[in-house]
């Protein structure tokens, strides 16, 4: 009978604090934007060479994450395991949570989030960035029909089908914004045909981190245990993607040391960078990486409160890993006349750019991630997404 509760039964005198402080931090976002559109991006940590500062950090991070969420609605639908679908409409919610609050905040970023019209008024094919606005588009259109299949019973033959179309508009999405930096030959630290996959298995870890941490706040907050064979499967699966996106990280960093012109960038970002290389061993490889496999596949560890402690650990070792992508790329001064020394001017050519993310920029981060909060606690409040179990199917999968 626990089972049958939803959360809008619950009348949590937690809800209407939490949502209280989510709105005040999306509150505070808007505003270091509206402050960064008033002054300028002299007032951020961004310059001519680090164009992509912190928002982008947190944008790009949602949607990555937004799409890799998406797999533990992939593997009910399509792969037809009954446990991973009890879980579908709550990671369709968190999807679009994410994706949201990813473009709210790289559209407030760009400064001038009206010229959008300009974007869309005349539309430039040969422009990932162009092809992306789509993909971001399609991606909110297929998970909403995909909710409605799952959640209206007579559109319940459909959700199949439309698991399908899910799972190819993730992969695709995924691979599109992996894309946009492989088409960037202005950067030495990019252009690379392994980040699509790359990017496609870190969502598969991200995500479903991700979806974790949401799923463990829900049942704490019903009163409701998590069956401990469930556990058990969505922990192992963490950590092969752990694994795997460990592998494609490495195949991207050694595919890179095979090149001759881009040995001085790596010797860059994994040894003599400064903060770089600290986030990337420290931040990455240790907190991100090797903390949560020991965490889960420990013996007599892998329970619930070290399942969490794993899933957020892989949380911040995605964004130390995405700060060092992104940021360090830019940093590093491009190669433009390979063989020949590059005299420095004014302008810092041939130089190691400097960063430092401002409070701003952080904060408007922050908002972006409050106002996917905000949308997964009124979704859920509004409607029963809270995933129901039954014991017979997990013995069936």
């Amino acid at each position: 009978m626990a089972q049958e509760k939803t959360f809008a039964q619950i009348e949590s005198r937690y809800f209407w604090l939490l949502a209280a402080l989510g709105a005040l931090v999306v509150g505070a976002g808007l505003y270091s934007a509206y402050f960064m559109e008033s002054h300028g991006h002299v007032v951020t940590g961004m310059n001519n060479h680090v164009v992509w500062g912190m928002p982008h950090v947190f944008a790009i991070f949602m949607i990555v994450a937004a799409s890799g969420v998406l797999n533990v609605a992939s593997v009910g639908s399509v792969f037809g395991k009954h446990v991973y679908k009890a879980r579908a409409p709550l990671a369709g919610l968190l999807s679009i949570a994410l994706l949201a609050g990813g473009l709210t905040v790289l559209m407030l970023d760009l400064g001038r989030p009206d010229r959008i019209i300009v974007a869309l008024t005349n539309y430039n094919p040969t422009s990932m960035f162009a092809w992306n606005a789509l993909l971001y588009s399609g991606l909110f259109t297929t998970v909403a029909l995909y909710l409605w299949t799952l959640m209206e019973k007579r559109m319940n033959p459909w959700s199949k089908p439309m698991g399908f179309v899910v799972f190819g508009w993730r992969i695709i999405l995924t691979t599109g914004t992996g894309l946009i930096f492989a088409f960037l030959v202005a950067r030495q630290a990019y252009a690379s045909a392994i980040l699509p996959p790359m990017f496609i298995v870190l969502s598969f870890a991200w995500g479903l981190a991700v979806f974790l941490i949401v799923q463990s706040a829900m049942f704490s907050w019903n009163e409701l245990k998590l069956n401990p064979a469930i556990q058990q499967r969505m922990k192992n699966l963490l950590g092969v993607f752990i694994v795997g996106s460990l592998y494609l990280v490495a195949a991207y960093h050694l595919t890179n040391l095979y090149f001759a012109r881009e040995s001085a960038f790596e010797h860059f970002i994994l040894v003599s960078g400064g903060i770089y290389p600290a986030l990337f061993w420290g931040g990455y490889v240790v907190v991100g990486s090797a903390l949560p496999l020991l965490l889960i596949f420990t013996p007599g560890m892998g329970k619930g409160i070290h399942v969490l402690a794993a899933s957020l650990l892989t949380l911040a070792g995605a964004f130390a890993l995405l700060y060092v992508f992104i940021i360090g790329g830019e940093a590093f001064p491009l190669d433009i006349f390979p063989g020949y020394q590059v005299i420095s001017s004014s302008f810092g050519d041939g130089q190691v750019a400097s960063y430092a993310p401002s409070l701003p920029e952080i904060v408007l981060g922050t908002g972006g991630l409050a106002i996917a909060f905000m949308i997964t606690i009124a979704g859920v409040r509004a409607l029963n997404f809270l995933p129901h179990d039954d014991p017979k199917a997990v013995h069936q999968d």
